[in-house]
């Protein structure tokens, strides 16, 4: 496996050894011990969804009960992001994306303490994830994923299909503080 370092640490991309033949193809998609030498704690939660082009999900977050989140595209492609919003870090506000797809297999490694959020850049996109905590709906928020002081060169080409609450969401500067995870807690 080769593990790549985004300029966010912590944040990885990881290209699973993929063996394939004129049948089809085979990887590993998570081994604890494989994934720990790596800083990536136990997962204890899978998730899938699926969404058409021009979907864009995030920027969602948990606090307390943050969750670090193993991301990869089954089907389709994507335009994943994960943006450092722990208070008081160095890198706090920056962000980095990645395109991951079917074709490229690549996973994406969001720590706890970042928020995540992707667009489908693809026709559609079968999604799943792998989580270090429960789901909690009442520690869940998002921050808006046009925030201009994040940034994000999402590539759109018009604009997106947002959910009620992430079209509801506040850009990172108005979130107050104590919802925000401290650096801290997850550096």
């Amino acid at each position: 496996m080769q593990v790549i370092e985004t300029e966010l640490p912590g944040v990885l991309i990881l290209e699973p050894k993929v063996f394939g033949d004129a049948r089809g193809y085979f990887l590993e998609t998570y081994r604890a011990n494989r994934y720990a030498e790596f800083g990536i704690p136990p997962l204890v939660q899978d998730n899938q969804s699926y969404s058409t082009h021009g979907v864009l999900r995030g920027l969602h977050v948990q606090h307390p009960h943050a969750q670090g989140k193993l991301v990869q595209v089954l089907e389709g492609e994507v335009f994943d992001v994960a943006v450092d919003i722990r208070r008081g870090s160095p890198h706090f506000g920056r962000w980095t994306g990645v395109t991951l797809s079917g074709e490229n297999k690549r996973q994406f490694w969001v720590p706890p303490g970042f928020a995540h959020g992707f667009v489908v850049t693809g026709e559609h996109a079968l999604f799943v994830y792998k989580n270090t905590d429960y789901y909690s709906p009442e520690t869940e928020f998002s921050v808006r994923w046009d925030d201009p002081a994040i940034g994000i060169e999402w590539p759109l080409d018009g604009a997106p299909s947002l959910s009620q609450k992430d079209g509801a969401a506040r850009c990172l500067a108005d979130i107050p503080a104590d919802r925000l995870p401290g650096y801290e807690d997850y550096a």
